[in-house]
């Protein structure tokens, strides 16, 4: 009997198979940026009956911000190797110093060079990432599709507003949105391009990097 229970028992008592120790625990997944729409009679047939659509202007801005950032830290990242490069390529000292031997005088005034050399390299490639940051985004960005959502409520609002003079502005950049979007009732779709008279994310993205790109 106890020759069969010491068969029985495992070999290995120290092995541990709670759920802490076996089981594996995932990242949540990335939540998908845009998502599909069915296709306009504006879009290219070939490319299929979906397109892909972000689902507001506000995620389509918080993703352009996303990108503009992303792009200017990996820049930055490699122009502060770069500038520490060329700083000390400057500031290396002439090679008849060699042969007397370093001095402590040299030493620091090397290291003063090489700190006035690597801000001012850094700086100015600061500026060149921003830029390129916005080139890079810019691009994609405006031709990108946003979701629009019109319902029945949206059109009788704008047909009683019609008539408030202080809101003639405002009504008229309704009205213009209503035939941007063909004055169809549902869920259709417009590049970013098209909105930056009517949405004041899209106006606020597009209109400042706009005139930046300009400048």
């Amino acid at each position: 009997m106890a020759m069969d229970d010491a068969a029985s028992t495992p070999s290995n008592l120290d092995e541990d198979y709670s759920p802490s120790s076996t089981v594996i625990n995932f990242e949540r997944p990335i939540p998908l940026l845009r998502g599909p729409l069915p296709a306009g009679d504006s879009d290219d047939p070939s490319a299929g009956p979906y397109i892909l659509a972000f689902r507001d202007s506000q995620a389509w801005a918080s993703s352009f911000t996303a990108c503009e950032r992303k792009i200017v830290h990996q820049c930055e990242e490699g122009a502060r190797v770069g500038c520490a490069i060329n700083a000390s390529r400057y500031c290396k000292p002439p090679w008849w110093k060699a042969l007397s031997g370093p001095k402590p005088e040299d030493l620091k005034e090397r290291e003063l060079c090489e700190e006035r050399e690597m801000a001012g390299c850094f700086a100015e490639a600061k500026e060149k990432c921003v830029g390129m940051a916005r080139g890079k985004c810019l691009v994609p960005f405006r031709d990108a599709r946003i979701r629009i959502v019109l319902d029945s409520k949206d059109a009788v609002r704008l047909i009683g507003q019609a008539s408030m003079p202080e809101r003639s502005l405002w009504v008229m950049r309704q009205v213009g949105w209503l035939g941007l979007i063909g004055g169809e009732l549902g869920v259709t779709n417009r590049r970013a391009s098209e909105l930056v008279g009517f949405d004041e994310c899209v106006r606020c993205i597009l209109g400042d990097r706009e005139q930046g790109t300009k400048i």
